[in-house]
């Protein structure tokens, strides 16, 4: 009697351990479940919260998958009705090819046939089709959301994409660049979603914006997001006169641009800076300073100054730094000792009106644009008076710094200080 009373108590037993160690593995496939959803969780928080942060920041923001795939198959797709022109275009041997500016404007017309805004990275060129994006920016001006996408050809015949999106608030910009390879096949190199920080479209034509970029403490060093797109084109007589009488000079290693004077004060001006940038211009090639290590000689420096300005040998002697003894005016490379860099000497000097006075003269009407930090389509504004002879050669006669503006700019340095 007493085994038939045991056995079932030892089975009732069995089956409560059984039953407790069920339970026990449950409760722990349920908390390794929890701590699992917790961790996954947690990892999927700090994902969002890192994507947010970077969402405030404004650069490096995540590129939707379309507008991806969409960005690369457009720039093939350019890429594919220049390829010719660049495979059959002389690129020299070094790795850093250039192509020739009459190919490049070849590029530019391919693309315009596609009806896209298209502008290369020369100075002074043309936005083609620049109306779209003239429309898209008066649209956002006015609060209307909107995008346009803009094509750059570069000086290596490869292609930027810049896709424009406004949504009524912010504006961004999907920027892609594409290059060569070896086998003269496109790839994508670069892409990447910004915000842009501010901008605004200037009466004159140009769209200027700063980009969102890394800032002190994550980087020490500053970043310039500054961009500048010329938009409406300039006059043909405007660029014409650009190219001929300022752009060799611009406002960097000499003051003949960044300085008031006249045919009655011009003691102030740096002969001795200037002189490579009238060698350039006259020579349509770059001064060879290994030449005139031991200094430029007399009647050399002083023939090449009088064709450009009203002035004696007498007065070039006076003004400028003359060695009399060796007959030689001296020269030095522009460096860290005798040079402090600024934006504004970045500047392009852009002609935007050309008057004819009644003496002969003309008088250019000159803006600073500097598309560095500054990101001003004029810097200083100032009048140069120039003299054109039959021959097309001319003299600079004077120039006049507008409203103030020299206050607004570098004091100028002299490289070679004047005893």
């Amino acid at each position: 009697m007493k085994k038939k009373r045991i056995l079932p108590i030892i089975i009732l037993m069995c089956a409560v351990l059984l039953c407790a160690c069920n339970n026990h593995r449950k409760s722990t496939k349920n908390e390794y479940a929890e701590q699992a959803g917790a961790k996954e969780y947690a990892e999927s928080a700090d994902r969002e919260t890192d994507t947010d942060r970077q969402i405030e920041k404004g650069y490096d923001l995540p590129v939707d998958a379309r507008q991806r795939a969409e960005a690369e198959e457009d720039c093939k797709e350019m890429m594919g009705l220049i390829a010719e022109l660049y495979k059959n275009a002389d690129k020299g041997c070094a790795s850093n090819a250039v192509i020739a500016d009459e190919v490049i404007d070849q590029m530019a017309e391919k693309l315009k046939a596609t009806g896209c805004p298209v502008t290369i990275t020369e100075r002074y060129s043309d936005m083609e089709n620049y109306t779209k994006l003239e429309a898209f920016l008066n649209a956002a001006a006015a609060g209307s959301g909107g995008s346009a996408v803009v094509y750059e050809i570069h000086s290596d015949g490869g292609i930027g994409r810049y896709q424009y999106d406004y949504d009524g608030k912010d504006m961004y910009v999907l920027s892609a660049i594409a290059a060569w390879r070896d086998d003269n096949k496109p790839v994508i190199t670069y892409i990447s979603y910004t915000r842009i920080r501010e901008w605004r479209f200037t009466d004159k034509g140009y769209f200027c914006y700063e980009l969102c970029v890394p800032e002190y403490p994550e980087v020490t060093e500053i970043m310039d997001g500054s961009c500048m797109v010329r938009v409406k084109p300039v006059t043909e007589e405007n660029r014409e006169m650009s190219e001929k009488c300022v752009a060799g000079l611009a406002y960097q290693g000499n003051n003949l641009l960044c300085s008031d004077w006249d045919a009655d004060h011009m003691e102030h001006l740096d002969y001795n800076g200037m002189y490579e940038y009238l060698y350039a211009m006259k020579y349509q090639g770059q001064f060879p300073a290994e030449d005139y290590a031991d200094g430029i000689p007399k009647e050399e420096f002083e023939r090449l100054i009088m064709e450009y300005l009203p002035v004696t040998a007498e007065e070039i002697q006076s003004y400028a730094v003359f060695d009399e003894e060796k007959q030689t005016y001296a020269w030095v490379r522009p460096g860290c000792f005798n040079y402090a860099p600024s934006y504004f000497g970045t500047s392009v000097p852009e002609v935007t009106d050309i008057r004819e006075n009644e003496d002969g003269t003309v008088t250019l009407t000159v803006d600073a644009v500097c598309s560095m930090m500054l990101c001003d389509d004029a810097v200083i504004t100032h009048e140069l008076t120039v003299r054109f002879s039959e021959d097309g050669s001319f003299q600079y006669l004077g120039n006049k710094i507008l409203d103030d503006g020299i206050s607004k700019i570098p004091e100028y340095q002299y490289r070679i200080v004047r005893g």
